[in-house]
């Protein structure tokens, strides 16, 4: 049980404003995991205060120094690694070994990339008779959602801070633990007082406190969509800049000349990763309509393999959704799709009989999935995999581009003819042939999915402002 009765404003441990806690839900036991304070909106007045202050001096510090706190950071957060990994996969559901890789192993690995990029980073450079100054934008409220609690916060915090902005975080009401971890880590490393701030509570509250703050210049949100338009709603009250990472609804577009079991296995691997519990998650696999009967065989192999469990044991490949709210939205997502006629292959909504608690789905294949149906339209943020067959590339392309959506994809054949297929797509993100994920390179999505990019140097440009010295 990880009861915490403070939040952490200007550097210390200080009592929240108000009596209301938010108790923490083991996903895979149904138990009361944890509690955290429920700030308030005079919680956030007092951070963005702080922050303000911290401002002063943060914003002048040199890159080098700042790099520094950014590499204790780092250390710090593999000290804790253990620690962040079982927290994860407690509160969010994710298998251990993934939480070990993804959950504590990413924040690690994007704190790393900034501790090093931040030194010889371009803040300055001559263009002409003027000198253009890049300056960090000011005091940044985070907001970050449950599924991938302290990678999202890492993106936004490492560089912010990389930029020289003071930060004011308020963590997802689901999974809000692994923050405290990160605070304690700030804390531990003797980061100067104000540069980081932590305000948990209900997005109702606190969320909007700062997406409304004048004194906050910019909001950085990870989340929904319906949620995003929410803060560029109130965030355009005062002009501030807002970065939204939202929804994604991402096709995986085998061709006929792909290795198909391969392709069929990253792609069912990708859709179920965190349980489905992604926003890159491809779950829309486009398959040649003379192929269909062989990769819905391959897809529902692959799929009845995902094993059930407890997250914390280690042979298990699929844990618990995050809530209950979460597994019954998944489930009512289910009964649409065979509503809708889709073919459900394995899977479904019944609860999985061997287990009796926990937020569990099944992992779910659907074929024969109309292109503009629900299930193949809606962000489902669950194991459930959509078969959509085409006739020819341009109507694979046409599908794929069939989507408010934008935020990632992947084309599987050969290489020349994936990266064409892939040029085509309208989405921020394709792997091709299964590329990994590259901590370096720009995240973020067209259309719905959002409006700037996180991570590398692009993540860091996000929070800077341009200044020209006409001289």
């Amino acid at each position: 049980m990880q009861k915490h009765e403070r939040i952490y404003i200007g550097g210390e441990w200080v009592a929240p404003s108000g009596r209301d806690t938010i108790d923490v839900i083991n996903a895979s036991t149904e138990e009361v995991m944890g509690q955290v304070p429920a700030a308030t909106a005079g919680d956030v007045d007092r951070a963005v205060a702080a922050a303000q202050e911290a401002f002063e001096h943060w914003s002048v510090t040199p890159p080098a120094e700042r790099a520094d706190y950014i590499s204790k950071l780092h250390e710090g957060l593999k000290a804790r690694s253990d620690d962040i990994a079982r927290t994860i996969a407690g509160e969010v559901g994710t298998p251990i070994n993934l939480a070990q890789m993804i959950q504590a192993g990413l924040p690690i690995a994007i704190s790393g990339t900034y501790a090093k990029l931040t030194p010889d980073f371009p803040f300055e450079e001559e263009v002409g008779n003027s000198l253009v100054i890049r300056e960090p934008v000011g005091v940044v409220g985070s907001i970050t959602p449950w599924n991938y609690p302290l990678h999202q916060i890492i993106c936004k915090v490492a560089a912010a801070m990389a930029a020289g902005c003071t930060v004011v975080a308020k963590p997802a009401a689901n999974a809000p633990l692994s923050a405290y971890i990160l605070a304690e880590i700030m804390d531990d490393i003797g980061l100067p007082a104000g540069v980081f701030n932590l305000v948990p509570g209900q997005g109702r509250v606190v969320g909007e406190a700062i997406a409304a703050h004048p004194g906050i210049d910019m909001v950085s949100f990870t989340g929904s969509t319906a949620a995003g338009r929410r803060v560029a709603e109130v965030g355009a009250a005062s002009i501030k800049r807002v970065a939204l990472e939202l929804g994604g609804k991402s096709a995986s577009v085998i061709l006929d000349d792909a290795e198909l079991e391969k392709a069929i296995k990253g792609t069912v691997n990708n859709c179920y990763l965190n349980q489905g519990q992604t926003c890159t998650a491809h779950t829309r696999m486009l398959v040649p309509e003379h192929l269909y009967k062989d990769a819905a065989e391959i897809a529902v192999q692959v799929a009845e393999k995902f094993r059930l469990g407890n997250a914390l044991e280690e042979d298990t490949r699929l844990g618990p959704l995050v809530t209950q709210n979460q597994r019954d939205q998944v489930r009512r997502y289910i009964n649409i799709g065979r509503d809708e006629g889709a073919e459900l292959l394995t899977g479904g909504d019944t609860p999985p009989t061997e287990l009796e608690k926990g937020y569990f789905v099944r992992p779910t294949v659907f074929g024969r999935v109309a292109p503009k149906s629900t299930i193949a339209q809606e962000e489902i943020f669950g194991p459930v995999l959509s078969i959509l067959t085409y006739r020819d590339d341009d109507e694979a392309v046409r599908i794929a581009n069939d989507s408010i959506y934008g935020l990632a994809g992947g084309v599987w054949g050969s290489d020349d003819r994936a990266r064409s297929i892939a040029r085509r797509m309208r989405t921020g993100q394709i792997d091709v042939n299964g590329g990994s994920f590259n901590p370096m390179a720009p995240f973020g999505g067209f259309k719905q999915s959002g409006l700037g990019r996180e991570m590398g140097k692009f993540g860091l440009e996000e929070f800077l402002e341009y200044k020209s010295l006409q001289l």
